[in-house]
């Protein structure tokens, strides 16, 4: 039951449902009750159900039993069966007896905003850690809403063949049965993070990492496959990419340059998606440069801009160094208006990534600053230590040599955190070394 009554129908029609009130947060005008509407309804594209009308309501107050009103409700849902929707769809929050409520006053089925998040997030999935903290977090979301899945037991009292208390005795086994759940599924997820942190063992200390975040649909996916030329899937959806994936930058760097997409941001994101969601974001957290990549070509930028910020700041990465990207500068309509904003945007780069020559620039960007980070050293390996000659040459970028009757002295550029897993410290000369005078490289 729990399954079957939770999915949405793609055969579904759904009426979209918001208000304007100065109490709500990112309703609070007509302005943000549109552009908030308009993100819904991709939402619902990217799940494939046809759109039907919205209807909004100008409010003093929110309606604790149906956000809008019994009234409201009612004229609502008529003009909905008119248009033939069978799907209401609130652009908010509702709680377990809201949503029962309002399926008792119309008839019809009733889903909100983060539903419909919850639903694509299970369908766009795909690595097994990412599927477990989805069904993690849908579960959490239902757990305090399964009365409202319940209507069809909501008439127990007095209904025809129906005991008192049947519903509630069902709704509490429910409940068991999916805090059960709940901890199965956390102990499988402790179990894949385990083996991610021996992953990430292995990549510690062998590269630098770049991270690209962003609002969802800024074209990430793009930008990682014009930038590294490999194919990560992209589509014109919200939420395309789930699962972070790690691509090479460049093959030629020492060390090597990793660039990772990320799942992407959106705002009035629940906090039972964001807590569930920091874990995929953890390479944003450990990456060494994140690169903010937004969309200059949606009227919302600034918010969008904002959203990011807010969630790098709630997981705790707001002051990481960082590198904008103002991507799909070729469907801008004022390009000197887009041109005012870069300048006024410190390390910010305007590119599309149908531009090869502005994709050339941003991957040299890239580099360069990891490059810029690096500092120079000067080692002396004796001739007798041959496995860290082939180390020094293939892991660090040699700046200049010069043989000697012991050894080689080598000038090289590397970032100071490869030199204690390649066992190499052993080898750079203080300062005062004498060598330092003998083996003076111009």
């Amino acid at each position: 039951m729990l399954d079957n009554e939770f999915h949405i129908s793609k055969d579904a029609r759904a009426s979209l449902v918001s208000l304007v009130c100065p109490k709500f947060q990112e309703h609070s005008t007509e302005k943000d009750t549109e552009r908030s509407l308009n993100e819904l309804r991709e939402l619902l594209n990217t799940l494939g159900i046809e759109n039907g009308e919205s209807y909004v309501q100008n409010r003093k107050s929110v309606d604790p039993a149906t956000i809008l009103g019994s009234g409201k409700i009612k004229e609502i849902a008529e003009a909905a069966k008119e248009e033939g929707s069978s799907l209401l769809v609130f652009d908010c929050e509702l709680t377990s007896s809201q949503i029962r409520n309002i399926k008792t006053l119309t008839g019809l089925s009733v889903v909100d905003r983060c539903h419909v998040i919850l639903e694509i997030f299970s369908q766009h999935a795909r690595t097994r850690e990412a599927q477990i903290q989805i069904e993690i977090s849908r579960l959490q979301y239902l757990l305090p809403r399964l009365s409202g899945f319940w209507t069809h037991l909501s008439r127990q009292k007095g209904g025809i063949g129906v005991r008192g208390g049947e519903g509630e005795q069902q709704i509490e086994l429910d409940r068991r049965i999916v805090r059960e759940r709940i901890e199965f599924f956390k102990k499988e997820l402790e179990e894949v993070r385990k083996s991610r942190e021996q992953q990430k063992k292995k990549r510690q200390n062998k590269a630098v990492t770049a991270a690209l975040v962003g609002y969802t649909n800024a074209g990430k996916s793009s930008v990682m496959n014009r930038l590294c030329g490999v194919e990560v899937l992209e589509e014109n959806k919200l939420f395309a990419t789930l699962d972070s994936t790690y691509r090479m930058l460049n093959p030629d760097t020492k060390p090597n340059m990793i660039l990772i997409d990320t799942v992407g941001f959106i705002s009035n994101l629940p906090n039972t998606l964001i807590d569930g969601f920091k874990t995929t974001l953890e390479s944003a957290i450990e990456a060494d440069l994140l690169i903010i990549v937004c969309d200059i070509s949606d009227p919302h930028y600034k918010k969008h801009l904002e959203v990011t910020q807010q969630v790098l700041g709630e997981l705790g990465v707001h002051n990481k160094e960082q590198m904008i990207v103002f991507n799909k500068k070729d469907l801008h309509p004022d390009p000197m208006g887009q041109k005012l904003i870069v300048r006024a945007t410190p390390n910010s780069h305007l590119v599309s990534t149908y531009n090869k020559e502005d994709m050339v620039n941003l991957k040299s960007s890239i580099i360069n600053y990891f490059l810029d980070k690096q500092d120079h050293y000067d080692l002396f390996v004796p001739y007798e230590a041959g496995e860290a000659h082939s180390k020094v040459v293939s892991k660090t970028n040699v700046l200049a040599t010069h043989t000697h009757e012991r050894g080689i002295f080598y000038r090289v550029r590397a970032p100071k955190f490869i030199f204690n897993p390649l066992d190499l410290s052993k080898f750079i000369l203080a300062p005062e070394d004498p060598l330092n005078e003998e083996f003076l490289v111009e």
